[in-house]
Order: structure tokens, then C-alpha cells, then sequence
């Protein structure tokens, strides 16, 4: 998290910009950290002999690079969990309270993939004879519903893309639902794509195509800095309550066992995610995974979706023809829900949560059905979408978070029809 100071009892004078801009007023000191359980040793060894079984078969059977992306997707599960990096819960910070610490962490991990992408696919550079590509997506009204229906969706079922994979590594119950709602809703997509895949859209806009990696790396940057700076003065302004402290610890240990700063963690995740375009040659996704996922499934029940117009396209059948452990998504899927287990168990706080609530999990349930139904939409969620597509300098990026925004203002007004809190300027915490 980022440094915080006491706000004053009485807000900022309006013309103390400087002011505004310097500091990131909160209203009580943030809460001291609560101490750490001890490691829990069945599932940290459990997860650990995953991974080692898995990237070996997968290195095994399918080569060096797969295998490659399973220890990188478990890296990315690690920096998840440990910094606790969160998209659901930052966008309701901001717009609930006016907290904007998450925003400005996302600001941080944006701007240095931007740079990483500007590098890698500004020079060429790719392993394993890769030729990275950046991700720009068309401009319509999938694009707009798609990551309106995500927004609304992620509030309701308590976590994103990459919060739902590394929640259900650690062990969270309630995230396990909100999982299995968005294959379900990703399937539910598939079925009805000639329905809508004809929907009305323009043509990808990426900035590198009108004044290069330079510039568009540039343009970025600047715009990123003016949301740090309106988080900021919106967030001075308000003076809400600090972003909760979870258990930690000091020293050498907090690398396996206590919490990193947010912005620490969107440093970590920028480079692995680096790393994924490198390996794989395209950018570091989540979703798409959980189309196949579906697919497999009903093919394992007896039914058969490879009739379907969506899994008939060659590229589509070729995907679903193949082993799961060649797919690259499902490889870095995999590899952050194993990560996520490693870095829950190790700092002791692996458990499975029982007794939820119906309306917990019929909200769970919903908001990962929408997710599902609005990342395929949008061609995307807030990793393949929003953090590839600003990153590579894609116009629809911008336009995916600002849609995704009104949703998740949707999202926060629909929270309490299912028992669900939102964070309030008078918490001790949000």
C-alpha cells in the first residue's frame, strides 16, 4: 500500500492543489497488521507437489516452453496473493469512499507493462521463435456491454479475472461458485455466438500504428500519471477511510510469509507478465481458459460442443482438439491457482470457508455468469482486456475500464440486494 498521513479534521482548501496532489489524506491511521497463523503444511505441500508433478509432465510431454508458462502463471499466483492485488476491490474503494490507492497501484503495473511491451514487441523480441504481438481489440458495442455486464459482475461476485483464480487457490469457498459461474456463463457465450459475434464495431485503434512505440509508450505514461494525479486530489479531498491491513510479518520471512506493498506486487506482476510475452508471444490472459474448461467438460458428460458454430472455426477447433496442458491460458490459469495455494498455505491463511449464505453464493454464482457472458463479449476481462490492451498502447483498453467503471457502480448498488457491504466514509477501514 502506499504511505499514509491523518487527514485534518476539515478538508483542503480548494485552491491547495499542490497539496492535493502531494498527499493521500485518510480518515484514521491505517489499522496495524494482525499476526500470522502458522503455515498451514498439508496444502503447502500438497500444491508444491502439483506443481513439480505438473511442470514436469507438462515439460514431459509437451516441451520447454508450456512448461515454462505453468511456472510463470505460478509466479503471477504468488504476487496475487502475496500483495494481495486486487481489481474488484479498488475500483469499489475508489468509487465507494474515493480511496484511490488500488487505482494507483494499477497505474503502476500498467505503466511498467507498457514500457516491458514497448520493448518487447517495439524490437522484435520473442523466445522460442515468437513473434509478439500486441493486444488490440475492435471498438463496439460488444466491447461496451461486454465490459459493463464484467463491472457489474465482479461486485457482485467478489472478485475479477486473476482475484478469482488466486481466491480459489487460497482456499476461499464462496470464490469457488463465482469460478464456476463464469465457465458456466463462458460456455453460455459459446452457444450463443452466431447470435452475437455480428454486433456493430470499428476497427482496432493502437496509438504504436499512427506514432510508434516510442510515442505510444510515451502517451501512455502521461495519461496514467493524470490518474494518479486525479486519484489523488479525489482521494484528499474525500478523506475515506485506509485500505485494511492483512497479516504480515518482517524481515527475509515477508517474501514467503507476510504481505508485500501493492506496488511492489504490481512490479512483480508487470515482469512476469513480461515474461509471458516473451514465452508465449501474445500477452498474459485468464479468461478464455474458462471457455475451454466448459467445452471439455461437456464433451466429458457426452455432449457435444464441437458442433457448435463458435468451436467449428478453425482456430476454435484446433484449441479444443488439443490437450489443456498445451493451451497457453489454461497454463498460466493453472499455474496462479496452484501459486495462490502456495502463498495462502505458507503464510497460514489456506482454509476452506464453510456455512455461506444463499444469497452469498447466489451472487457469487450471477456475478461470475456476467463476467463470463461480458469478458467474451468484450474480447477480454480486466487482465486481457484492460491491462494488455492499455499496455499495448489499444485504444479499446481505455474504453474497456471506462465501461467496466459504470458497471462496477452498478455493481455496488445492487450489493446490498444479497447482503453484501460497501465500504462507508465512516469504516475504520475499506
Amino acid at each position: 500500500m502506499t504511505a499514509s498521513v491523518t487527514a485534518p479534521a476539515h478538508p483542503a482548501p480548494p485552491d491547495s492543489r499542490s497539496r492535493l496532489l502531494l498527499r493521500n489524506s485518510v480518515s484514521v491511521p491505517p489499522p496495524v497488521p494482525p499476526p500470522l497463523e502458522p503455515a498451514r503444511w498439508l496444502p503447502l505441500g500438497i500444491a508444491l507437489a502439483l506443481i513439480a508433478a505438473l511442470t514436469g509432465y507438462t515439460a514431459w510431454e509437451h516441451g520447454a516452453r508450456p512448461a515454462l508458462l505453468l511456472l510463470l502463471g505460478t509466479g503471477l499466483g504468488l504476487a496475487l496473493f502475496h500483495s494481495r492485488f486486487g481489481f474488484t476491490s479498488a475500483w469499489r474503494q475508489l468509487i465507494s469512499v474515493g480511496n484511490g490507492t488500488g487505482l494507483r497501484a494499477h497505474a503502476l503495473l500498467l505503466g511498467t507493462t507498457a514500457t516491458l511491451f514497448a520493448l518487447i514487441i517495439g524490437t522484435g523480441t520473442g523466445l522460442f521463435g515468437n513473434d509478439p504481438q500486441p493486444s488490440a481489440g475492435p471498438i463496439g458495442v460488444g466491447l461496451f456491454v461486454g465490459a459493463f455486464l464484467f463491472g457489474l459482475g465482479m461486485q457482485l461476485g467478489g472478485a475479477c479475472a486473476s482475484g478469482t483464480l488466486f481466491a480459489v487457490g487460497s482456499g476461499q469457498s464462496a470464490i469457488v461458485v463465482t469460478l464456476g459461474g463464469f465457465i458456466v456463463g463462458s460456455v453460455i457465450y459459446s452457444a450463443i455466438w452466431p447470435a452475437v459475434n455480428d454486433l456493430p464495431e470499428l476497427p482496432p485503434f493502437l496509438l504504436a500504428d499512427h506514432v510508434g512505440w516510442a510515442g505510444a509508450w510515451g502517451v501512455t505514461v502521461v495519461v496514467l500519471a493524470a490518474v494518479v494525479a486525479g486519484t489523488r486530489m479525489v482521494q484528499n479531498r474525500r478523506t475515506p477511510p485506509p485500505v485494511g491491513s492483512v497479516p504480515s510479518t518482517s524481515g527475509i520471512l515477508r517474501l514467503v510469509r507476510g504481505s508485500w506493498p501493492m506496488l511492489v506486487g504490481a512490479v512483480v506482476l508487470a515482469a512476469l507478465g513480461g515474461g509471458v510475452m516473451l514465452v508465449s508471444g501474445g500477452a498474459w490472459g485468464i479468461t478464455a481458459a474458462f471457455n475451454l474448461w466448459g467445452a471439455k467438460f461437456l464433451q466429458l458428460i457426452g455432449l457435444h460442443p464441437e458442433t457448435w458454430a463458435f468451436w467449428q472455426q478453425p482456430n476454435m477447433a484446433a484449441q479444443l482438439n488439443s490437450p489443456v496442458l498445451t493451451d497457453k491460458t489454461s497454463l498460466t490459469d493453472i499455474g496462479i491457482i496452484l501459486g495462490a495455494a502456495v502463498a495462502a498455505a505458507s503464510a497460514g491463511a489456506w482454509k476452506l470457508h464453510t456455512g455461506l449464505r444463499w444469497r452469498v453464493v447466489l451472487a457469487a454464482l450471477l456475478g461470475g455468469i456476467l463476467m463470463g457472458i461480458g469478458a467474451r463479449l468484450a474480447g477480454g476481462c480486466n487482465i486481457g482486456a484492460y491491462l494488455a490492451g492499455i499496455a499495448s498502447g489499444s485504444l479499446h483498453g481505455w474504453l474497456w475500464a471506462v465501461a467496466a467503471l459504470v458497471g462496477t457502480w452498478a455493481g455496488l448498488r445492487a450489493r446490498p440486494l444479497f447482503g453484501l457491504a460497501n465500504p462507508k466514509p465512516d469504516d475504520s477501514s475499506c
